[in-house]
């Protein structure tokens, strides 16, 4: 049986998450940036500022702020790709998989019906 979710509820469900989001002591995410770090984490990879670039209809130099900032943040990393040194790979770490885990569970928190399990994200090697 499939619960359909009205547009409201929909808005009510972003905005109790964002609420509960921006008063814990967590960094704050744009949408740029949050949109970035979901894609590298629910995404196989790998991931490049090029690949990301294309997948999220993006400018590359946007692509490469929202990048600087997780960086900083320790959400994600940059690798040089050892097959093809131009490349610079975009990697998962141990704070974004905890980062992102602890926002799942503002999601589920502010979700009717849906289960508080904790998502597992593996950091990359």
């Amino acid at each position: 049986m499939s619960t359909r979710m009205s547009v409201r509820d929909a808005l009510n469900l972003w905005r109790g998450t964002l609420v509960e989001s921006v008063k814990r002591d967590a960094p704050d995410l744009t949408a740029r940036q949050m949109a970035v770090l979901l894609t590298v984490y629910l995404e196989g990879g790998p991931h490049t500022v090029r690949g990301l670039s294309w997948k999220l209809d993006v400018a590359k130099p946007a692509i490469v702020r929202a990048l600087d900032r997780l960086g900083r943040l320790e959400l994600i990393r940059r690798k040089r790709d050892e097959a093809d040194r131009r490349n610079v790979l975009i990697q998962r770490t141990v704070a974004g998989s905890v980062w992102l885990a602890d926002f799942s569970e503002l999601i589920a928190r502010n979700t009717p019906g849906v289960e508080g399990e904790k998502l597992e994200v593996p950091a990359d090697q």
